[in-house]
């Protein structure tokens, strides 16, 4: 059974933004994206665009809550459901705790054990939550799916997955999740010129948060983040991996609450707190006039070379490196920079290829396949949709006969 010309709406919540996209229901066709950013902090933009890139829509507002900007998506689609028909719709979740991992319907049950989960995610679980019920109501009747980010990563072993605490904190769901799942996923399905279950590959998304996994024969085995998004990785405005005593020292000699410290370590730390930005594009123009630019790049390639030496080793050995994600995808200067100096695992980029934006950018003697490849977390999140909301149907139509 098809829907006709019927649409499946993606939501992606992030701490200050609201991404949304729809995609045909059959062919996954991208039909538009859209975004609220700045929620809660300056003047945020809602802008639309259609497939074509054309601007449908840009105004300038002040949305002091995700609550505020979510009615304003919801206003936009209701006005244009006659033209944009919804058939389900498609969340991206941080986590869903220790034990959920597949993409599943949403039910009132599992907003209330989500609900049981936000000590794990503060910073993320409670935006998506209300996203979610508030999508409920004014869609009642409309499936709704769950894709979590952390359901890439969830047999990874042992050793990469739990810490060295006491196991009661363990069945309290204290683990190493990671995270970027629903981007590795996509990058993956992109490598279809090699055999992925016979090759160790890491994947770098770097953006403003920033992660790497090592893949090998197809799983992941290891990745930078751990039980939140805040670690691994120096990122924008997130401190990345800290000795547990910094926490402490900040709790202890400075007085300050859990949650100062949270907001310290989440939105004020990072690339931000060592050059007063975490934008890279910002930084690298200014690194010739700012040491301070000059500092937060060289720290951010220094750590991306430290993280990519110890996955290859975690793996025993390197065959391919993917660079994605917002800097990952659009800097030719940070890639030349994290790839200098790695030759000893047989990485070697060819900078016209490179700096040309070129899929491949290794060199022709280069061991290592080094590629670029744009990710999509969005067409993931609709292709789960799809997937689940057919399998369902499908099962009603063989009660029903």
């Amino acid at each position: 059974m098809k829907y006709q010309e019927k649409f499946i709406l993606t939501l992606n919540c992030g701490s200050s933004s609201l991404k949304f996209s729809l995609f045909d229901v059959n062919s996954l066709a991208p039909e538009l994206s859209g975004a609220i950013t700045h929620i809660a902090t300056t003047v945020g933009t809602f802008r639309i665009k259609d497939k074509d890139d054309k601007l449908l829509k840009k105004d300038l507002k002040f949305y002091n809550s995700l609550d505020t900007a979510i009615k304003e998506v919801l206003s936009w689609l209701k006005i244009n459901q006659d033209k944009y028909p919804l058939a389900a719709i498609g969340h991206r979740l941080v986590l869903g705790g220790p034990h959920r991992h597949d993409t599943e319907l949403v039910t009132d049950g599992l907003i209330a054990e989500l609900n049981n989960y936000i000590y794990l995610a503060p910073n993320h679980l409670p935006e998506e939550i209300t996203a979610i019920t508030l999508f409920k109501e004014a869609f009642a009747g409309l499936p709704q799916i769950v894709c979590y980010d952390t359901a890439f990563h969830a047999e990874m072993p042992d050793c990469a997955k739990y810490y060295p605490l006491p196991s009661v904190y363990k069945k309290e769901g204290l683990m190493r999740y990671g995270f970027h799942g629903l981007s590795y996923e996509y990058v993956l399905s992109k490598l279809t010129d090699i055999q992925i279950d016979k090759k160790k590959i890491i994947i770098a998304h770097l953006g403003s948060g920033s992660s790497m996994v090592a893949v090998k024969n197809g799983k992941s085995i290891d990745t930078t983040m751990g039980m939140s998004p805040m670690g691994g990785l120096v990122m924008s405005t997130r401190s990345g991996d800290l000795d547990p005593g910094v926490v402490l020292f900040l709790l202890k000699r400075t007085n300050m609450s859990v949650s100062e410290a949270d907001e310290l370590l989440s939105r004020h730390s990072g690339l931000k707190a060592i050059a007063g930005t975490g934008d890279m594009t910002e930084l690298l123009k200014n690194e010739y006039t700012d040491e301070k630019a000059t500092e937060a790049i060289h720290l951010f390639c220094y750590q991306a070379k430290k993280f990519i030496g110890a996955l290859a080793s975690a793996m025993g050995g390197l065959d391919v490196l993917v660079f994605t994600g917002g800097i990952g995808e659009n800097s030719a200067t940070i890639r030349e920079r994290i790839c200098e100096g790695l030759e000893f695992l047989g990485i070697s980029i060819y900078d016209k290829s490179n700096y040309e934006n070129n899929r491949v950018i290794s060199s022709v003697d280069s061991r290592v396949i080094v590629e670029v490849i744009p990710t999509n977390e969005e067409w993931m999140i609709a292709n789960h949709t799809q997937q689940l909301v057919s399998k369902h149907i499908l099962q009603d139509y063989e009660k029903a006969i």
